[in-house]
């Protein structure tokens, strides 16, 4: 138990250690704005970002599909100038923002793992609400923030502070349909839009 907690103090610290500062809150009147639905049946996506040398996790999101499409994404390093955020919520998540956000995090270093289910409108509007009201993340919390909030929605998630550990619990829902995408099926394009070099590393 005691080597565990000094694993998890090094990882937390080496997270801590290479993290951004926060951008400022968007405005009120930026964030209405940007506000964008898909018309879709509600749906959540975990988004879990995993280390290819490795095969650890380094960051957890989560897209909350319901009456506003928005992106739950604690602690991270994901910045645009058509995407108000509020406090670690992202707004105005278009398909092609969507699209931005996936490319910005694959790289040789990094894969992603997408996992969709269907939910109904009340836990959608349950995890939009807690998203919100949560407040910013602490650095490294990314995962025990997300499996803290889908828990007070009623889904049944393990609460842990590891990404790996979060994505094989929500495995388990029924409905699960699983993603990945790496470097051969992104759409590479993130030199174009941040500029070439000093992108930023996924944190959480």
């Amino acid at each position: 138990m005691i080597l565990r907690l000094a694993a998890l103090s090094l990882c937390l610290a080496a997270l801590v250690a290479c993290a951004p500062p926060n951008p400022p809150n968007a405005s009120r009147d930026a964030v209405g704005r940007s506000a964008f639905s898909t018309g879709a049946e509600p749906s959540i996506t975990l988004i879990t970002v995993r280390d290819v040398r490795s095969d650890g996790g380094a960051h957890t999101a989560l897209l909350i599909d319901g009456a506003e499409r928005v992106l739950w994404d604690p602690a991270g390093s994901f910045v645009h100038p058509d995407v108000p955020e509020v406090d670690d919520v992202l707004y105005g998540i278009t398909p092609l923002i969507d699209t931005v956000y996936t490319d910005y995090h694959v790289r040789p270093e990094y894969y992603m793992i997408r996992q969709k289910v269907a939910v109904d409108a009340a836990t959608a509007r349950s995890l939009s609400a807690l998203a919100r009201s949560s407040g910013r993340a602490a650095q490294a919390t990314c995962a025990i923030t997300t499996s803290r909030i889908l828990r007070e929605a009623g889904v049944d998630v393990r609460r842990t502070f590891f990404p790996k550990a979060l994505m094989a619990s929500f495995a388990d829902l029924p409905g699960v349909e699983t993603r990945r995408i790496d470097m051969s099926n992104v759409d590479t394009n993130h030199n174009v839009i941040f500029g070439k070099g000093g992108v930023p590393a996924p944190r959480g």
